[in-house]
């Protein structure tokens, strides 16, 4: 098993996000089946390597498997990382780049291993999804039948002017307890076992800025935590929240559905929450447990193809669209002449 560096831009200041801690805690479960680093490239820090001083020092490029992930950063990651085993873990999909040929793909959704699947059909394409951490589900669905102090949370961050212009005054019109979250929490636990129901709709967002919905970790967080969650269904959203049964839709044709579908939750959630059995077999598959095995195989798979591209195995390259429009432009084309050559031919000897 190869040694793994896991590449981030920094682990502090402007670069701690959702998305840092998810990769920080992706390296500390590949710690645990593997040596394993913390690399950055943007930020000198003390505690861990840079990308340009180990690329300086290494002797063996082989060596050790290099993990991207930080969206438009990949392209040129993956140009300094040329002729070392890399594979990209990717969150979210439509920013537009390649990969070099052969190029293992971890997705975190079945929507970016599709988005992937087409764009790139010829690489190792693997699905490894984001796990909750422990205290989710050690700490969620507390006080489930207590009558909670917030009815409806909602998270100001990638939340749609529906949501905070229409929706939220209208709930709040109606009487409704509603908290509006912005900024950084340190115990999202504790408030989200303080919340009744948790809107999250994130389409506009994404919409905005051209590229997807990686995971959605927030709604199946708040599920953990005994909410009823109403959400868009954009992305990768789709692959977990099942309308009816897990999460019900926000935005589902009109205001006062909406209203009217929330404010009997809040006053009612036990009618509104998940199926037991659905929301168990999705914690269980988002447990850490879960995740280290997909990551062990996931791992043993990556191992194995870099060892036979080092042993001289050809990668295989999939045509590029427009080549690909171009054969099925000709074999249409021939299609058309054939029968029409046919009948020139025969009138010339009936003559």
């Amino acid at each position: 098993m190869r040694p793994v560096r896991v590449l981030v831009p920094g682990t502090t200041g402007r670069f701690r996000c959702g998305g840092l801690l998810v990769e920080l805690q992706t390296a500390r479960l590949l710690s645990q089946l593997a040596p394993l680093q913390v690399v950055t490239y943007r930020q000198r820090e003390p505690d861990h390597p840079f990308l340009e001083d180990l690329l300086r020092e290494e002797s063996a490029p082989g060596q050790a498997l290099w993990i991207v992930s930080w969206g438009f950063d990949v392209p040129q990651l993956l140009r300094r990382l040329k002729g070392r085993p890399v594979a990209y873990h990717a969150h979210s999909s439509g920013y537009g780049f390649d990969l070099p040929a052969g190029t293992p793909v971890l997705a975190v959704s079945r929507n970016t291993l599709g988005y992937w699947g087409d764009r790139s059909p010829r690489s190792p394409l693997l699905l490894v999804p984001n796990a909750l951490e422990p205290q989710w589900i050690g700490r969620g669905a507390r006080g489930c039948t207590d009558r909670r102090p917030i009815d409806v949370l909602v998270q100001r961050r990638k939340s749609s002017a529906y949501v905070l212009e229409q929706l939220v005054p209208a709930l709040r019109a109606r009487g409704l307890r509603v908290e509006l979250q912005s900024g950084w929490v340190d115990d999202l636990v504790d408030l989200f076992n303080s919340a009744t129901v948790v809107l999250y709709d994130s389409a506009d967002y994404w919409r905005g800025r051209g590229v997807s919905e990686g995971f959605g970790l927030p709604p199946i967080e708040a599920l953990a935590c005994g909410c009823v969650v109403f959400s868009s269904l954009n992305h990768a959203l789709a692959d977990t929240l099942d309308p009816g049964v897990l999460g019900h839709q926000i935005g589902a044709g009109s205001l006062e559905s909406d209203l009217e579908r929330i404010a009997a939750a809040a006053a009612d959630p036990t009618s509104w929450r998940p199926e037991p059995a659905a929301l168990a077999q999705l914690l269980e598959g988002c447990s850490e447990s879960a995740l280290l095995e997909r990551w062990r195989r996931a791992l043993d798979h990556l191992n194995r193809h870099w060892d036979r591209i080092a042993a001289g195995s050809p990668v295989l390259r999939s045509p590029s669209p427009r080549r690909l429009r171009w054969r099925q432009r000709l074999e249409r084309l021939q299609k058309l002449c054939g029968p029409i050559g046919s009948l020139a031919g025969r009138l010339r000897r009936m003559c």
